[in-house]
């Protein structure tokens, strides 16, 4: 894996993810591995939600801390596949396609899937605002991706990167959770998606205008 193109976290440098990390490096837990397994944590959260528009309040709940469950374990694969790779030096030559792709697959499973929840609980056209969350995510990454490929140092601004994007989805889902409670159900899921959608094209205009500043910087 290339440290350049590694997003700064906290988590990476604490106790319990060192030693998960080190856990599973010395079992031969290939990053790849893990990388893969997000997508699988990621096609289960995409599922909870699909299958949370069900009348049944006790079920939805179940599904949507379900979800909200798959989106945390999608993000601790995450954090772990690359210190497996680059602190414990297991990173393969196919690291670099593992590191990025599944998180882009991973990321349109869960935001199409909250979209289709809203969907189904009523909110006709809501599987729209999902795709357009996921695209947006997808822009995201491509634009930091595109400023990689002209040589500069990967760009992580906000305010809707990766992380954020996660942790509106994994609140909202369980708060959605409680929506019985005050009479909604799905308007919770269906806002924090539009806040996601416009807020990942606020983030793919920044990181444009930073690399377009790049651009004219090195045109000097």
């Amino acid at each position: 894996m290339d440290t350049e193109n590694r997003r700064p976290l906290k988590s990476r440098s604490s106790g319990w993810a060192r030693v998960l990390a080190t856990t599973l490096a010395r079992l031969g837990v290939s990053p790849d591995f893990l990388s893969a397994l997000s997508v699988v944590f990621a096609l289960g959260g995409a599922a909870c939600f699909v299958l949370s528009a069900t009348p049944d309040d006790v079920r939805r709940a179940a599904l949507l801390i379900g979800a909200a469950v798959c989106i945390q374990l999608r993000l601790l694969c995450n954090l772990l596949d690359g210190m497996v790779a680059v602190e414990h030096g297991k990173g393969s030559s196919a690291g670099p396609i593992w590191n990025e792709l599944p998180d882009r697959i991973a990321d349109v499973c869960f935001l199409v899937g909250a979209g289709y929840a809203c969907e189904l609980s009523g909110w006709a056209g809501a599987s729209v605002t999902g795709w357009i969350a996921a695209i947006g995510a997808l822009l995201t990454a491509y634009v930091r991706e595109l400023g990689r490929g002209l040589g500069f140092a990967a760009d992580f601004c906000g305010p809707m990167a990766k992380p954020h994007r996660m942790a509106l989805l994994t609140g909202a889902s369980v708060l959605a959770a409680a929506e019985p409670l005050w009479g909604w159900r799905g308007q919770t899921l269906l806002i924090a998606l539009a806040l996601i959608a416009l807020g990942a094209v606020i983030t793919a205009a920044r990181r444009t205008q930073h690399l377009a500043q790049q651009l004219a910087a090195r045109a000097k």
